[in-house]
């Protein structure tokens, strides 16, 4: 299928790392940046560097060639792009729209359909890593798409990421980045029960973590969500909540259920995720789930 040359980039989405994305590509991409949201705060920020405010999706749509989605979830992705002004039915020909956030493969697969049938083009490059790797342009991206179609994208995608993976067809990134989010989530259950047997036990959870981390049970997420918000008790709202990991472990759970598995450990943290947000903490940052556990 052809694309368009990319003159114009759409953003839909500017929070917690819509924002930092777009205002690279703005810094960066050498192309008119519009951008859409329902709040006025980032405005006030990214106008400056000069993004253009759009009104309405619909207005986006109409300008822009490729359009950058940065939304918390699938459902929030198909009220974007459904109905008969969303960005499907006023898609056009060598359009093309790449979904950033975790969205559900079987979401994933239809949507690219519904745009085929508009000639245009769905492409899933969820991204991974925190909100200062946002800011810092140090995200990790896994891309569904290959050819031509990834080339295209790959010089605006290098403006807020240092590893940028073609993961196959569409809908792959989407694999990729979903088994991502469990085996994370698993490894942060397994440091949140060392730390929660340790400390019952007697031994400083200090010493603990950092005795880990010089031998074979290192790790990023020990050193991150381990070192800075498990053993410090740190669970800030406005970060990657419970709410949100928990839909992303409900997906690996779906995909594991269409390829015939059952994933224990996910199915563990899965109940855990539902147990903290049960218990209030919802929209806290997720390794909050040690709260479930009798810690912190």
């Amino acid at each position: 299928m052809r694309t368009v040359d990319i003159k114009t980039i759409g953003f839909i989405g500017l929070g917690v790392m819509g924002e930092p994305i777009c205002r690279h590509l703005v810094l960066k991409s050498g192309r008119k940046v519009f951008g859409y949201d329902v709040a006025e705060v980032p405005f006030e920020r990214l106008g400056g560097d000069g993004l253009v405010r759009a009104m309405s999706t619909l207005e986006l749509s109409s300008v822009c060639d490729v359009i950058f989605l940065a939304l918390p979830s699938g459902e929030h992705v198909q009220a974007v792009v459904g109905g008969d002004d969303g960005l499907i039915a006023r898609s056009r020909e060598g359009q093309i729209v790449v979904d950033l956030g975790t969205t559900s493969v079987a979401t994933t697969h239809a949507l690219a359909e519904q745009f085929a049938a508009r000639q245009a083009v769905f492409v899933d490059a969820p991204i991974a890593r925190t909100r200062q790797a946002a800011i810092d342009a140090d995200l990790s991206v896994m891309v569904g798409a290959a050819g031509p179609l990834y080339e295209t994208l790959l010089p605006l995608i290098r403006c807020f990421a240092s590893d940028v993976t073609a993961c196959g067809a569409v809908g792959h990134g989407q694999i990729v980045k979903i088994l991502n989010n469990m085996v994370l989530t698993e490894t942060v259950v397994a440091l949140a029960e060392a730390l929660t047997i340790g400390q019952a036990a007697g031994v400083d959870a200090d010493l603990l973590f950092k005795t880990l981390a010089k031998g074979s049970a290192d790790s990023f997420a020990l050193r991150n969500h381990g070192m800075k918000a498990l053993l410090p008790g740190v669970f800030p709202e406005r970060a990657f909540s419970a709410r949100y990991m928990q839909k992303d472990i409900d997906y690996a759970l779906a995909l594991a259920r269409d390829c015939g598995q059952r994933p224990a450990g996910a199915e563990l943290a899965n109940g855990l995720l539902a147990r903290a947000i049960a218990a209030g903490d919802g929209d806290r940052y997720w390794p909050v789930l040690v709260r479930s556990m009798g810690v912190n």
